[in-house]
């Protein structure tokens, strides 16, 4: 059984199953490199009791998709897999994995780090923060030129 390369859901996730799964039955790997984002119980300097994500069902996917492409196209890896929770999450929760998998951990480390990139400044993302001066939405992409700027992205062609 394959799994997707991407996942939006509102259940958590177990890492240890999740690399399981991208390991299993490839002996070519070498490395592993895995990223895990939780809820935070601070934002923008005011506390943050609960988060809802939203997203555009079949539209966050397939830009999701196009950037696994992509980090396929450039790195030499041998599979990922990007795991992105939607709902209502709580501070310590898990918001996102990405892993990645390699012969060798520097294109695992790369590619892992091309992919949280993506997420953090284009993915289609929104939250909605509930603070003690009540609930705000905010645009989950936070503007980083310079993390885009390394991979040869603007917020224009991303």
């Amino acid at each position: 059984m394959n799994l997707p390369r991407v996942s939006i859901q509102t259940e958590d996730f177990d890492l240890s199953c999740e690399i399981a799964a991208l390991r299993r039955e490839n002996k070519g790997v070498g490395a592993v490199c895995s990223f895990i984002g939780t809820v935070r119980d601070r934002n923008e300097g005011d506390a943050v009791s609960s988060m809802e994500l939203e997203h555009y069902p079949g539209m966050t996917e397939k830009s999701i998709e196009a950037m696994v492409d992509e980090a396929l196209r450039r790195f030499d890896i041998l599979g990922a897999r990007v795991i992105h929770r939607v709902g209502l999450l709580q501070p310590l929760d898990q918001i996102v994995l990405v892993a990645v998998t390699s012969a060798h951990r520097g294109q695992s480390f790369q590619a892992c780090e091309f992919l949280m990139d993506y997420l953090k400044t284009q993915a289609p993302f929104w939250k909605k923060e509930e603070t003690p001066q009540g609930a705000r939405w905010v645009d989950a992409r936070v503007s980083d030129d310079a993390a885009l700027a390394r991979w040869g992205i603007t917020a224009s062609n991303a």
